[in-house]
């Protein structure tokens, strides 16, 4: 009797995890294996199917709470995230999930412990043991095999179900092994792609070019949520080229994006090692837009809302050639580094990289690029970071429009940074009336908040929603005509520099001649396309040396 209320217990289990039928072979044969391993020391079947049952549970409730926060499900892979200060940035991000987090490990503990202490049943012979472990592994590997391995768990990575197979199938995975000991592609052929001929230039000048990466922001629109015209000419302005941009990430990991759209290449490409990239990747990649721009004439600066030390952000962007780069303990007075890292305001620190960028191109007829990083509107929204007695009517608007107080909060820093760069975007006209430029910018990802928006509404399932933002491409001072205005085709960010040098007119290299003819192929949806000649410029760019995947990388910078 007890056995069979355990084995039910075990299939409730999974198929809490599973939420589908899809891989449920998979996760039973997993659940039985499990089992059976754990069955070689404690002996009795009872013991081994509750423990395996429990683990489980905890593999399904990591993963869980790993989707809600990041829109991906846990793998393997993830483990090493672990000691890479991924925990205390929750714990400080979002308290209350983490203390949920672990009440439930606590209480997982307490029913391993419980069942090794309470529960028994009849031992089962050694002999009969190995037969056991023996059937479940070769059950396991059939259900890997025919279930498609861990290529179909991939392609469903970032919807709400198969926690429990998915974590399991990554076990298998010869790549998420190869991923711990060095930087590996997923998507690469072994015959190389042809490049493109060279494109030339379409206009005669060099506009500066300025891109600047708004933190956690999204347009509301994408949930059927209105804007008001200062977000909406924010947003997509009247002249501007504008559309939806897919990014790889959700709730965090800025730095993915801006890999993204420096190198041309996914981040997700790159599996474990995404998340490391800015120290794995130094020096290992040859072919950038700072690199393209500075062949062409340009001086490229970076100005980052984060201190000089964050991450490794002043090896990586010198690597990829930024030349001059500022983080916000490089900045003078009357900019106080200590004021702004109590809010991260915008208004404070745009008039901060704006103001440096302009005394740069007050003497300097050189083009220059600059890319601005702001951190702003990141999580959590439940404290208010606007200063008392602004936005207030913005704030009303948004609760108006939605009923939730992180919304309204999200709406007024929204605003805020509208406003800013508004005001910015207007003085730089009027006092460099003789300089063409084009202006870029997009939001990196959507904050965790907005699982509360899809909830409240009630909209159907798009796995796809969640890695949605904004992309917005304007001109200053330009009588060329270079750029279409109007609503211009949804665009994967990996895309986002090469669209940003054919709206400025200028020339493209091979490299990037080839990347601009995939754009037709996978424009929103680089790492999720299954284009081959997609998977054939990787294996180029390769073989010429622009991606180093060598065990120790070559510096040459």
């Amino acid at each position: 009797m007890m056995l069979t209320l355990i084995i039910a217990s075990a299939i409730a289990v999974v198929c809490l995890a599973e939420r589908s039928v899809e891989h449920l072979k998979l996760a039973i044969a997993a659940l039985c294996l499990m089992a059976a391993v754990l069955l070689l020391f404690v002996t009795d079947l009872e013991r081994a199917l509750l423990l395996s049952s429990i683990l489980a549970a905890a593999i399904f409730g990591t993963s869980n709470v790993k989707h809600r926060h990041s829109g991906l499900k846990l793998t393997v892979t993830d483990l090493p995230l672990a000691f890479a200060g991924t925990v205390p940035f929750f714990i400080v991000q979002y308290p209350r999930a983490m203390a949920a987090f672990f009440a439930g490990a606590i209480a997982l503990i307490l029913a391993a412990v419980a069942t090794l202490l309470c529960v028994a049943g009849p031992p089962v012979s050694r002999e009969l043991q190995i037969i056991l472990f023996g059937a479940a592994s070769v059950a396991l590997f059939a259900a890997y095999r025919t279930g498609g391995a861990a290529v179909s768990l991939q392609r469903i990575a970032a919807q709400p179900r198969c926690f429990f197979s998915t974590f399991m199938a990554s076990l298998f995975d010869p790549l998420s092994w190869r991923q711990f000991g060095g930087l590996a592609l997923s998507d690469i052929a072994d015959d190389p792609l042809p490049l493109m001929p060279a494109m030339p230039a379409r206009t005669p000048d060099t506009p500066d070019i300025i891109v600047i990466q708004h933190e956690s922001i999204f347009d509301p629109r994408l949930f059927g949520l209105p804007v008001d015209p200062i977000v909406e000419a924010f947003l997509s302005p009247k002249y501007s080229r504008h559309g939806t941009l897919n990014v790889d990430i959700f709730g965090g990991g800025s730095w993915q994006s801006e890999f993204s759209l420096l190198t041309g290449l996914s981040s997700a490409s790159f599996g474990s090692s995404a998340y490391f990239l800015f120290k794995r990747g130094a020096g290992r990649f040859h072919n950038s837009l700072p690199k393209t721009l500075t062949a062409l004439g340009y001086k490229t600066m970076l100005t980052s809302s984060c201190r000089r030390s964050f991450l490794n952000y002043d090896e990586f962007y010198r690597s990829i050639g930024i030349g001059e780069r500022i983080f916000t303990d490089d900045f003078h007075p009357p900019f106080d580094v200590g004021r702004f890292e109590a809010t991260h305001s915008d208004a404070l620190f745009l008039e901060a990289a704006l103001g440096v960028h302009m005394k740069r191109i007050a003497g300097d007829s050189a083009p220059r690029f600059l890319y601005a990083l702001t951190n702003f509107n990141h999580g959590p929204h439940n404290r208010r970071l606007t200063a008392p007695g602004r936005f207030e009517s913005e704030r009303a608007f948004a609760a108006a429009s939605l009923a939730d107080a992180c919304y309204a909060e999200y709406y007024a820093r929204l605003v805020e940074t509208a406003v800013t760069w508004n005001r910015l975007k207007s003085e730089l006209s009027s006092r460099f009336p003789g300089r063409p430029m084009l202006i870029v910018h997009y939001g990196d990802h959507q904050p965790v908040m907005a699982r509360r928006i899809e909830a409240k509404i009630k909209l159907p399932v798009d796995p796809r929603r969640q890695f949605r933002t904004f992309y917005a491409m304007e001109t200053l001072n330009d009588r060329s005509e270079r750029m279409i205005p109007g609503r211009g085709p949804d665009l994967d960010i990996a895309f986002l520099g090469t669209v940003a040098l054919q709206q400025a007119g200028l020339p493209l290299d091979e490299i990037f001649a080839t990347r601009a003819s995939l754009l037709g192929q996978c424009g929103d949806a680089y790492f999720a396309s299954s284009s081959e000649r997609k998977r054939r410029f990787h294996r180029t760019l390769v073989n010429l040396g622009m991606i180093d995947l060598a065990a120790t990388a070559r510096p040459q910078y």
